[in-house]
């Protein structure tokens, strides 16, 4: 696709003769250009911005005949942000074609109602005249001080795990790293990301949650201490950095085309990733043609699971944590129907009971409830129990102060929806679940839950109990998922019995 140059303002040569009625840009036969200049300055610094990426030309702070020069002399890539095929337009950086994402406004470039995608417009607008700019050519990184300066010993499962993780790398293959909850997922992929850098790939760590990428940007710059780590997320200042080791929000691999040797996608599981095609393209198209691409999870969905088991789909399993104990296996408590007596300002009794042994035990406690309105009605009953209990959910303002002072153990029991279901660890951990029936809890939700107990070497067990009004698969499959890895550790000798 060729742009031209019309009145200070880059427009695509297709877009002047195109049948597309959002383009009745018709009577225009010969576009002026400015000629070719063999002697231009070359920008480094626009090489930088754009190697790796698409961005629309919008967001790059350079002059329209400075952009243009780079893509005259062959530099820099111009593609189309909207296509169109038989009347339907699909958005060619997030993959979305789904009309109803669609929308027009009057646009200054092309002159018309043009067409642009909603669907990643919190990413900067892309409409159907908005070139997407990217670098020709995605140069290796000189990563010759690229050792891993990391002391720590893997357990046996952890270390099948890490070669199969290398052997991806280098083969540049798909391989799904199925480990249970506080198995060191982190640690595993040390190997193969120094193997990687060693041979000037480009590797990035994927994973849905800001949260995430702040905890293993600086656990990654200690192991790697003589390579640059990029961080990116919604605000980040590392947003234009060129790294040989990127870790970021899935989000931000919408800006990415073409770009990493190794992708290494982090709860492939999780919302939003799971359900968001615009995500899953994301995560496509930030690949290389040639690339090795690893997931990691501790619940994959059945689908896979199925796949795994019939060999169809490259996995090593990593089914014990590091400390040799088996996982909590959780316990299934009948506590009738629940939700009635909270309207008299009170709690099933069994589950008081519980509540009140963990507070004379002095072992802190999460109790996951299935929606955050119960929130004001369960946080006054339990006060009359300890006045520190304390709740927390996704919008919660105070959320990260209060998560970090249940780990300063300043608060006995944190009432929690599952925002808390994954990526937090508190050592002497008991979990309880309130209405396990729920819907809310699927089965990988529940895994997760009962993963935050027993995570510590100090304190390998712990109690994981579902108060339920009614068993449901849900909760039966993920008990039985539990009770299978732990039968695997057993007999590949992970564990001791």
């Amino acid at each position: 696709m060729k742009f031209a140059i019309i009145n200070e303002r880059l427009v695509p040569e297709p877009l002047l003769h195109q049948q597309e009625p959002t383009y009745p840009i018709s009577n225009i036969e010969t576009i002026p250009q400015p000629p070719i200049n063999k002697d231009y300055s070359f920008n480094h610094d626009l090489q930088n911005l754009l190697t790796g990426k698409q961005l629309p030309l919008d967001e790059l702070p350079y002059s329209i005949h400075e952009i243009h020069q780079h893509y005259e002399n062959g530099c820099l890539i111009y593609r189309k942000g909207i296509t169109f095929q038989k009347g339907k337009a699909k958005c060619e950086r997030c993959g979305n074609t789904d009309q109803n994402w669609f929308a027009a406004y009057p646009c200054s470039r092309c002159g018309t109602s043009c067409t642009y995608c909603r669907r990643c417009l919190m990413m900067g607008r892309v409409s159907a005249c908005t070139p997407l700019c990217s670098w020709s050519v995605v140069n290796s990184f000189s990563t010759n001080n690229s050792q891993l300066a990391w002391t720590g010993t893997l357990s046996q499962g952890q270390q099948t795990a890490s070669t199969r993780v290398c052997e991806s790398v280098a083969n540049d293959s798909v391989l799904l790293v199925w480990a249970v909850c506080g198995a060191g997922k982190t640690e595993v992929l040390f190997e193969g990301i120094e193997r990687a850098l060693q041979q000037q790939k480009r590797v990035c760590i994927a994973t849905p949650r800001t949260d995430v990428v702040l905890e293993l940007t600086p656990r990654l710059q200690a192991v790697f201490p003589h390579i640059q780590v990029a961080s990116l997320y919604g605000g980040s200042e590392d947003r234009h950095k060129q790294s040989p080791l990127t870790i970021a929000t899935i989000h931000q691999l919408l800006r990415f085309y073409k770009a990493f040797d190794t992708i290494i996608l982090d709860e492939v599981d999780a919302f939003p990733y799971s359900v968001d095609e615009t995500l899953q393209y994301a995560v496509k198209n930030a690949r290389k043609d040639q690339s090795s691409m690893i997931y990691l999870t501790a619940t994959p969905n059945p689908k896979w699971r199925k796949e795994c088991r019939l060999g169809k789909r490259n996995f090593v399993t990593i089914p014990a944590r590091f400390h040799r104990h088996p996982l909590p296996v959780p316990e299934f408590v009948w506590c009738g129907r629940w939700q009635k007596p909270l309207k008299n300002g009170k709690l099933p009794q069994i589950l008081m009971k519980w509540l009140h042994q963990r507070l004379q035990s002095q072992t802190q406690a999460l109790l996951f409830i299935p929606k955050i309105d119960l929130i004001p009605v369960i946080l006054p009953i339990l006060h009359k129990l300890h006045p520190k209990i304390e709740a927390v959910h996704a919008e919660d303002p105070q959320r990260k102060e209060k998560v970090q002072r249940m780990r300063n153990k300043e608060i006995p029991i944190l009432i929690t929806t599952t925002i808390l279901e994954r990526g937090v660890t508190f050592p002497n951990l008991d979990v309880a679940v309130l209405g396990a029936e729920d819907r809310i809890f699927t089965e990988s939700a529940l895994v997760q839950i009962a993963g935050r107990v027993g995570r510590s070497k100090q304190y390998p067990t712990g109690n994981i109990t579902f108060f339920h009004f009614g068993r449901t698969e849900a909760m039966t499959s993920a008990r039985k998922q539990i009770l299978s890895m732990n039968k695997e550790a057993v007999e590949k000798g992970l564990v001791d019995v």
